[in-house]
């Protein structure tokens, strides 16, 4: 068993979050997720109202007694949610975590969240807003989200290894590797780069309980690192989405001479679109976001085998590593007296 600062704040076996997922994060895939030992993670603005989110979280205490998280993100959007409104359900409720992301609008809900006692990990691109999302609005917990990653990238373009090198340089907070990790190896590497545990949301999209349709389950199974894609890069809103024909649309609007308006694009990425891929598995129906670990995905397990295999091959890769790498001393390090 492998346990880390998160794992015993948390209150979780396995230091493993099945992270947000826009349209599939509903109680039945985020209970199954927490039922195997992980933090299972319901998406707050999936449901369309605060009181959709209330029975949501109700419904999810009927489906597990282990611990899970409530996911609010702050993203620009043409109408904005009542994101207070939302806020003021998961502290009613006594959800005990809350993970977030997004930028400066979520002050006020996370600081309702730390007056509730409430256990806030947020999410950040940068070392820059990592560190500010400590000091000035108290988080107790940081997901380091790289280049890799599913959504939102931001616009740094900074690969994980590297952003998780630099928070162990910067942060006094446990922060979570995420971005690119679907398997044990990942988790063996994450924990020798500073991390207290990985945030998979491609990995759990491609599980049996997971509500996708299983026609898109098994185009993941054979896609490859390659087939992601960046749109809304010339809006400054990058987002990483499976390369499908209407990603590649989107692309080809944005790099043509002048560019685009997001007007131009709306029709192609508007969620209805996305919520399609998943409810009817018509692959090209509308964009939906997928990351590079799609590449490492090559079957379809419950979300129960996953974490087993997940824990135990990074168990297997930290015991073999004391066993074959050796620290032999250096002559030149010597004292010559």
């Amino acid at each position: 068993m492998i346990e880390t600062q998160l794992t015993r704040d948390l209150g979780i076996t396995v230091p493993v979050i099945g992270a947000a997922m826009m349209h599939l994060g509903l109680p039945v895939l985020a209970s199954a997720v927490s039922n195997a030992g992980g933090l299972g993670v319901l998406t707050g603005l999936t449901q369309p109202t605060p009181e959709a989110l209330r029975k949501a979280i109700r419904e999810m205490r009927t489906l597990t007694d282990k611990p899970f998280a409530v996911n609010l993100t702050f993203l620009p959007t043409i109408s904005p949610p009542p994101y207070l409104e939302y806020a003021q359900v998961i502290i009613d409720e006594g959800v005990k975590v809350v993970e977030t992301a997004g930028s400066a609008a979520a002050a006020p809900s996370i600081a309702a969240f730390k007056k509730a006692g409430i256990y806030v990990m947020h999410k950040c691109t940068t070392i820059r807003h990592a560190k500010a999302a400590v000091s000035k609005m108290k988080v107790d917990c940081v997901s380091i989200d790289g280049f890799e990653c599913a959504g939102h990238p931001g616009e740094e373009d900074i690969p994980g290894i590297v952003l998780l090198a630099r928070a162990a340089q910067e942060l006094k907070v446990p922060y979570v590797a995420s971005g690119g990790f679907a398997n044990g190896r990942q988790l063996a590497a994450a924990l020798a780069l500073g991390a207290q545990g990985i945030n998979c949301g491609t990995r759990f999209q491609c599980t049996k309980e997971s509500p996708m349709h299983q026609n898109i389950k098994e185009e993941m199974v054979k896609a490859t690192e390659n087939d992601t894609a960046l749109i809304f890069r010339t809006l400054n809103n990058t987002a990483r989405v499976y390369r499908n024909s209407v990603a590649k649309e989107v692309v080809a609007m944005e790099q043509r001479p002048g560019g685009c308006e997001f007007k131009d694009i709306q029709h192609l990425v508007s969620g209805a679109r996305g919520r399609t891929v998943y409810e009817k598995g018509d692959v090209n129906a509308g964009i939906w976001t997928c990351g590079m670990s799609v590449g490492l995905i090559h079957n379809i397990p419950t979300c129960e085998e996953l974490v087993r295999e997940i824990e135990k091959e990074a168990e297997e890769i930290i015991s073999n590593l004391q066993k074959s790498v050796k620290i032999v001393p250096n002559p030149s390090r010597q004292s010559k007296l």
